[in-house]
């Protein structure tokens, strides 16, 4: 099965050729990434991610992803019920097709959850590649929370090692269902199929595939199917300790993708914070800590989950949220981006406090210096 990044003109190949790629996590929950109270516009809903998404698309950005989520009425928790609301990634993502025309747009959907069959992504998957011109791709989670599990009736939760072989084993089949031209039969350890078939065929082999992981497991998995892989500081969010880990975290997936003949690129989720002076910048992110919601931080890491990745951020760093956290300076943002790069990370997913207003004054003051520094090649518009 052909990657879309085999095909010099396809949308993925496209925005891989960026030296550092442009990501937007949109906020289509509630709280977006930040547990503070301090006012702000961020907003999940459709109207407001379409904004920010044409925003992005505007500034030259290469993508915009969207997480999902299952949780019970009252979110994470604390005052402000943290993502209480959300929208659905799959629907919301690939809606957002109809009023864009270069951006990459990744939706993410639970493949273990429910009664979901490769015979259906196939399907749903090739459809919106035709509608999207080959810009829609699929993040593939296989879920950490057994909270989440339960939700959709099952008492036990599937050991962590095994999620990969069996989205291993549904990705196989999602492929082949991609390319054959003929009708197949297939009898796998949890998934079959008889005399099936799906068109139309993807535009360019197969949508985008992305996965978000750190684990063995994870990343033998993404080396061998995913085109961009998002990673994870595993010494927490502050920028200096996550340099000093990413560089033989990035080698690793490399060599992993590189034993499979492939090329991937690694994309790391920083909240950026940035205003035109060092002390502004540190002024409202001290602004947004004081208004720390911790009733909602201990909702949020208090999950019955077996994620690891996030294990040593700190309390008081899951206020502001991000990866990691680049505070400061127009210039000193674009110094911890080439910091990034250096270290092996090929793209960056962007978050802010206030999106709207933070996106455009991030547009307005680092891209320009983004551009000067080598890590972005402008992008016409048109």
């Amino acid at each position: 099965m052909k990657s879309p990044a085999e095909f010099p003109d396809s949308p993925l190949s496209r925005a891989m050729r960026q030296p550092l790629m442009l990501g937007l996590f949109l906020p289509i929950q509630s709280g977006g990434w930040s547990m503070s109270t301090l006012p702000r516009t961020t907003d999940w809903t459709f109207d407001y991610n379409a904004r920010l998404t044409k925003k992005a698309e505007a500034l030259g950005f290469d993508l915009v992803f969207g997480l999902a989520q299952w949780l019970g009425r009252d979110g994470h928790g604390g005052d402000m019920r943290y993502r209480n609301l959300s929208l659905d990634s799959f629907i919301t993502i690939a809606s957002l097709a109809s009023i864009t025309e270069r951006i990459l747009l990744v939706s993410t959907l639970h493949i273990l959850y429910g009664n979901w069959h490769p015979l259906h992504l196939a399907k749903f998957g090739a459809t919106l590649d035709h509608i999207s011109q080959g810009r829609w791709g699929l993040n593939m989670v296989t879920g950490h929370s057994i909270d989440e599990a339960e939700m959709f009736g099952r008492s036990g939760h599937f050991e962590h090692d095994e999620r990969y072989r069996m989205a291993d084993e549904f990705v196989e089949l999602m492929g082949k269902l991609w390319t054959l031209d003929e009708n197949l039969t297939f009898d796998g350890e949890w998934y079959s199929t008889k005399n099936a078939f799906s068109s139309p065929k993807p535009r360019y082999g197969r949508p985008v595939l992305v996965n978000a992981t750190s684990s063995p497991a994870g990343i033998a998995y993404a080396a061998k199917h995913s085109d961009l892989i998002f990673i994870t500081s595993s010494a927490g969010a502050q920028i200096d300790a996550a340099l000093d880990v990413l560089p033989a975290h990035t080698a690793q997936i490399r060599a992993a993708a590189a034993d499979n003949r492939r090329e991937v690129r690694t994309l790391i989720n920083p909240t950026i914070v940035c205003r035109p002076t060092e002390h502004e910048a540190r002024a409202y992110h001290e602004a947004i800590l004081s208004h720390g919601d911790f009733g909602a931080v201990d909702g949020f890491t208090g999950r019955r989950s077996d994620a690891k990745a996030w294990k040593n951020h700190q309390r008081e760093q899951r206020v502001l949220g991000g990866n990691i956290q680049i505070i400061g300076s127009p210039e000193r943002v674009v110094e911890d981006l080439l910091r990034l790069k250096k270290a092996g990370v090929d793209g960056v997913q962007l978050t802010f406090f206030d999106f709207e207003p933070d996106l455009a004054y991030f547009g307005e003051a680092v891209l320009p210096l983004m551009e000067q520094a080598g890590l972005r090649v402008a992008v016409d518009p048109a």
